[in-house]
């Protein structure tokens, strides 16, 4: 296998990585490759979806806490409850500093429990790989690096002072990172081939520098002082309409120009230190997602830590894939299948937005902590409305045991799957929740879409409050045509009116409540009508996540 590297960050060693990442493949490897095919991505219509084992996989996830996977005793009691509350997937993290604990000797044994333990289970797993950086930091990175600041060097603040934060610059940090990386690929294309527990890798953990916008070091300085890489001015200049709008007006007020230092193409001050920041990140990011997929090729992401209103870079992670820097991440780090949003202030709707594009498909790893009421709500709607691989609430094992409405909503959305799957990227499919603002203020008006033959409004029970309250900010459903005329409509706390778009008026010929079982066979429940559809005049759903499985007809 051979794959070229025409990018460039500075690192004269690009080509060599993946020498070093095929050298780590075991023995057993070619053999194992026969037998199965690893997760891939594929397109259905306008959607991105995971197709595991030969079919498509929605994933309804959760993130551990980031030290719970580093101990087998601590999750022995929190499989089964995961597996309970209607999880499929479960995203663990793996650190460098547990598996290389010494330099070329890796330990697998933490990770194979892991593995043990999420097959018993009948779980997938998402890794997230805690190496260089995590959360900006760098204290995942074993001792052996941590303590060996001249091979392994820090990026630096203007005055000198080293931060706990690897340099991009270091070429012995992006060597041996790749080298632990692509191990750790090799080790599951050894191991999991046939099983395909690991779904997808997490490529670092929030990237970004702290508590200024950009490295200071002399190697960075002198790179900064340097040309901007052709790569880099080609990429903005072949997508100069479809740039984000931030972007494209720092380039556009400097001239537009495509040659030339950091500060002739982005200004002076923060925001070309930013960018620079930003395109080093994702040439080491890409490097290491190129080694680790040379030894086993499957989805790989990066996730980004998202700024407050007003913040300056370096008061958040600066230079990580953030919305305005999305397309320097997709110029610089083509190897990286999607760019993932970690979400946890209240405007999901507008964030989640910015991240559906047609070359980035929409995956939301962490979000609001589980036990927070909007989550199931922002689920159905990521789900929903963009077509979202999967959704992931952070800190899962807190509240597996009493996951309330995050339980209910999971085992709806599991009920759902195949016909979610099936109407994904086909215009058969809506989502809907009020929009949320930064404020936590909410926006009630109905929203409305055309499915199928028939445009829906989606009206919240709670319309009439004016705050957020966790009652309306839970409110959310999802529509999924299944025929002409037949519909599955779930969520909690709105109501939902349809209308002919040819015109005329529509009726509700049934209403059934119900549930899929395990084997997918609908067992209905009551045969709703009279009070319970407003004398057929709309589908309502209560305070608890349901599904009603509707059929409806036309007349003049």
């Amino acid at each position: 296998m051979r794959v070229d590297f025409v990018r460039s960050n500075g690192f004269a060693l690009r080509r060599a990585l993946l020498t070093t990442a095929l050298c780590v493949s075991l023995p057993g490897q070619a053999f194992v490759a026969a037998r199965a095919e690893p997760p891939r991505l594929q397109r259905q219509g306008t959607a991105t979806q995971l197709v595991v084992g030969g079919k498509p996989m929605l994933l309804v996830a959760g993130e551990l806490s980031n030290s719970a996977a580093s101990s087998a005793n601590y999750m022995a009691p929190h499989w089964a409850r995961l597996k309970a509350m209607h999880l499929n997937t479960v995203l663990a993290p793996v650190s460098w500093e547990l598996i290389e604990p010494e330099e070329g000797r890796f330990d697998w044994s933490s990770l194979d429990s892991m593995l043990r333990a999420a097959r018993a289970n009948n779980l997938k797993l998402v890794l997230l790989w805690f190496g260089a950086w995590k959360n900006s930091m760098s204290t995942y990175a074993p001792a052996w690096v941590k303590r060996d600041q001249g091979r392994f060097p820090r990026a630096e603040l203007p005055n000198g002072q080293g931060a706990e934060i690897l340099s991009t610059f270091g070429e012995q940090t992006l060597k041996a990172d790749a080298r632990a990386f692509a191990a750790l690929n090799a080790h599951l294309a050894e191991v999991d081939r046939r099983d395909a527990t690991v779904l997808m890798i997490q490529v670092e953990n929030e990237i970004g520098m702290l508590p200024v916008a950009r490295d200071y070091s002399a190697a960075a300085n002198a790179a900064f002082a340097g040309a901007v890489p052709a790569d880099l001015t080609a990429y903005l200049a072949a997508h100069r309409e479809t740039l984000v709008p931030a972007l494209k007006q720092v380039w556009e007020q400097n001239g537009a120009r495509t040659a030339g230092t950091w500060s002739e193409l982005f200004g002076q001050g923060d925001a070309s230190a930013e960018i620079f920041a930003a395109w080093h990140y994702a040439r080491f990011a890409d490097s290491l997602t190129a080694a680790g997929k040379a030894a086993y090729p499957i989805p790989m992401y990066v996730n980004v830590a998202l700024a407050r209103p007003g913040r300056a870079p370096g008061q958040y992670p600066s230079g990580g894939p953030l919305p305005h820097l999305i397309d320097i991440w997709k110029a610089g780090a083509p190897h990286i299948d999607l760019l993932a949003p970690d979400i946890y202030f209240p405007n999901f709707v507008d964030i989640v937005n910015g991240y559906k594009r047609p070359d980035n498909p929409l995956f939301i790893p962490e979000a609001n902590n589980a036990d927070r009421p909007e989550v199931p709500a922002n689920a159905f709607y990521a789900i929903g409305a963009l077509d979202a691989i999967g959704f992931g609430p952070f800190s899962i094992d807190s509240v597996d045991g009493d996951p309330g409405a995050l339980g209910e909503a999971y085992d709806v959305l599991g009920q759902l799957s195949p016909y979610i799957l099936a109407a994904q990227g086909q215009g058969r499919m809506g989502g809907f929740k009020p929009r949320q603002l930064y404020d936590e203020s909410l926006v009630y008006e109905p929203q409305t879409k055309v499915i199928g033959d028939y445009r829906f409004t989606v009206t919240f029970a709670d319309i009439e409050r004016p705050a957020r309250t966790d009652d309306t900010a839970g409110a959310a459903a999802i529509i999924v045509q299944t025929g002409p005329e037949d519909y599955l409509i779930a969520g909690r706390d709105v109501h939902v009116y349809a209308e002919p778009v040819a015109g005329g008026q529509a009726g509700i010929d049934s209403a059934w409540e119900g549930r899929f079982g395990g084997d997918g066979a609908w067992s209905p429940g009551r045969l709703l009508n009279g009070d319970q559809t407003h004398q057929g005049r709309r589908i309502m759903l209560g305070h608890h996540f349901a599904i009603q499985k509707v059929r409806y007809y036309r007349y003049r």
